[in-house]
């Protein structure tokens, strides 16, 4: 009996903490392939963890120290192998927009304290958000965030992150936290552009898009291969560092002379961040909740499409409510440890998985890696101009813009396309919380149009088969005595009294009509108003001497009808198929005795 015990333990263990469920079979191999991902993911990390602080408008050492700790969290509670976690540019512009909508105690802007501080709350409030609803198993509600309006929402923060940059990038001072407001901002200006940082700017952006296009087969063209030419192409960034960096550094002399210097990262503090809970200060922090609820949303939509798609590579499988969590305890780390808002990064990613991560262990190692960046090459990234920083974005962040996928939608659906241009439009317009707000709100609008008004059809059976079809479609046999309705929705509250209209239409109609019967084939759930209108229209029914049948009525939703008494008061039969019903009611059916017992159920639709 001890075994059993232990193995029960160890389960619990895993559950909880999924490292438990892997660790014991841990090696050599594994360590290595771990390493040779950190030390690449490390190399990349450096500069975008230092860009997207930028462009959270915090300074750049909260982009490291956000790449530490939760890093580590993540290691001891994600189920991905490969999932990079850490500062990503649809966060750190969410952040930015937060941060940007508070005021200081005396309604001034706030001091750079003050946006420190709310960005350690915003992360820990994210966090504390992401445990709750994995506590709850709520992973499911991602689901209510359709496709094209996290397309859309995409899309229009890839546009915001590119125009924000190109004040960094040229040496224009641009402020706003959508297009209509930096448009502003830039023309208010009168504003000269910096020859200097635009050169730089130019340069690497020009370095990094031709890298991203040409250096793989270059590299393959001198016999490396293409996997190591893969890796190497991912470190471009790096070089465009060094070499921008030596630049400012060599020609820091000639802009003490000049009148206007070259924006720089300035000094960034080395060594380990403080721990300490987030505080409050003075401060009413209230208005920061509905921001980290929604960071928290996108935060674990983008992670967990991710993280799902690399699994599904490896056949792996991801578990939605343990991420909720390890992600929400690697938010909470962020929080207490001088970060910002964090959640899994594509490129990262990416590479992670190409260089053959095994375990979130690899995470663990790029988090040691980060530290020693911090600790060495501070003095180094000072000179860092922030030109160089904004080409890394803009050329990391064009991925995000879909323009095939707007494309697709709008040939597909035009629902589904409005959806995704309104979400588009409001978030470039007015800035990225409201537009996932409006788009959300869209989106469950457009379903509830949509499923208010089921689709149905009357059908009829096709000649020499057991099959039925649209009648308008298809050469079928019909019974003017007889009316098959398939209803092509699951019937709830919103579409009950649509049913019902439909059905009363149809017998106006049909003047001759003595049996009615509803295919319910495509019916899922009949909830308490639908259950209502279905006694309303049997009644109704009746009481025209019109019989109401059903047929091909699915397991679990009758057995909720048999808790009702739709069933004994049903003016007709339940049947296991429509064929079923065709046999016993047409008069072209055979009447071989296939109807229903009297009490509505036959033994067979019971069991279904």
């Amino acid at each position: 009996m001890p075994e059993p015990v232990r193995e029960a333990k160890g389960a619990s263990l895993a559950r909880w903490l999924p490292l438990a469920g892997w660790l014991a079979q841990y090696d050599r191999h594994s360590l290595g392939r771990d390493l040779l991902a950190a030390v690449i993911v490390s190399v990349m990390l450096v500069p975008q963890a230092l860009a997207y602080a930028l462009l959270a408008g915090l300074p750049a050492q909260v982009g490291l120290y956000a790449s530490m700790l939760p890093l580590v969290l993540y290691a001891l509670f994600g189920t991905s192998s490969t999932l990079a976690v850490g500062p990503v540019a649809i966060i750190s512009l969410m952040t930015a927009s937060a941060i940007a909508g508070m005021s200081g105690a005396d309604g001034a802007v706030l001091s750079t304290p003050e946006m420190l501080a709310a960005a350690l709350l915003l992360a820990f409030l994210s966090g504390a958000m992401l445990i709750a609803m994995g506590l709850l198993r709520l992973g499911v509600l991602v689901n209510f965030i359709s496709h094209p309006v996290i397309s859309g929402f995409m899309t229009a923060s890839g546009i915001l992150i590119i125009a924000s940059q190109l004040g960094p990038i040229t040496g224009l001072s641009l402020s706003g936290g959508n297009l209509i407001a930096m448009g502003e901002s830039l023309l208010a200006g009168g504003q000269e552009l910096h020859w200097p940082t635009l050169a730089i700017g130019l340069g690497c952006l020009a370095w990094l898009i031709l890298a991203r296009r040409h250096l793989k087969h270059g590299l393959m063209a001198l016999r490396v291969s293409e996997s190591a030419a893969g890796m190497l192409c991912k470190t471009t960034p790096i070089i465009a560092v060094i070499v921008s960096s030596l630049l400012a550094w060599g020609l820091s002399g000639q802009f003490e002379q000049s009148k206007s210097s070259m924006a720089l990262v300035g000094a960034v503090p080395g060594g380990l961040p403080d721990l300490s809970l987030p505080s409050l200060v003075s401060h009413d922090w209230s208005g920061l909740l509905i921001s980290a609820l929604l960071i928290s949303v996108v935060g674990f939509v983008e992670s967990l499409a991710l993280a799902q798609t690399l699994a599904a590579r490896r056949r792996q499988r991801i578990d939605p409510d343990k991420e909720l969590i390890a992600l929400g305890v690697s938010n909470m780390g962020a929080g207490i440890s001088g970060g910002m808002p964090i959640s899994g990064g594509l490129s990262r990613s990416v590479v992670n998985f190409d260089a053959g991560a095994a375990t979130p262990l690899a995470g663990a190692f790029t988090a040691i890696g980060i530290l020693l960046a911090s600790l060495w090459l501070t003095d180094w990234l000072a000179w860092l101009p922030r030109a160089t920083l904004a080409a890394i974005i803009i050329v990391a962040t064009t991925s995000l813009i879909d323009i095939a996928a707007i494309k697709r939608t709008f040939r597909y659906s035009r629902g589904d396309g409005a959806a995704l241009m309104i979400t588009l439009i409001i978030t470039l317009a007015y800035g990225v919380e409201s537009g996932i707000i409006v788009g959300i709100a869209v989106s469950l609008g457009l379903y509830l149009k949509r499923t208010s008004q089921p689709h149905s059809a009357l059908v009829g059976r096709v000649p020499g088969s057991e099959h039925f079809r649209n009648v308008e479609r298809h050469e079928v046999e019909t019974d003017p005595e007889l009316a098959i309705l398939r209803i092509d929705e699951s019937l709830y509250f919103a579409n009950a009294r649509y049913l019902e209209d439909t059905v009363l239409a149809l017998m106006a109609e049909r003047p001759s009509l003595k049996h009615l019967v509803l295919a319910c084939q495509a019916v899922n759930l009949i909830d308490a108003s639908a259950l209502e209108s279905l006694e309303v229209i049997n009644e109704r029914l009746s009481a025209a001497g019109v019989k109401l049948h059903l047929s091909e009525v699915k397991g679990p939703v009758m057995d909720r009808l048999k808790c009702s008494e739709l069933p004994a008061n049903l003016g007709g039969d339940i049947y296991l198929s429509t064929f079923d019903a065709w046999q016993a009611l047409s008069i072209h059916g055979s009447h071989c005795g296939q109807s229903c017992a009297r009490d509505g159920i036959s033994q067979t639709a019971t069991a279904s």
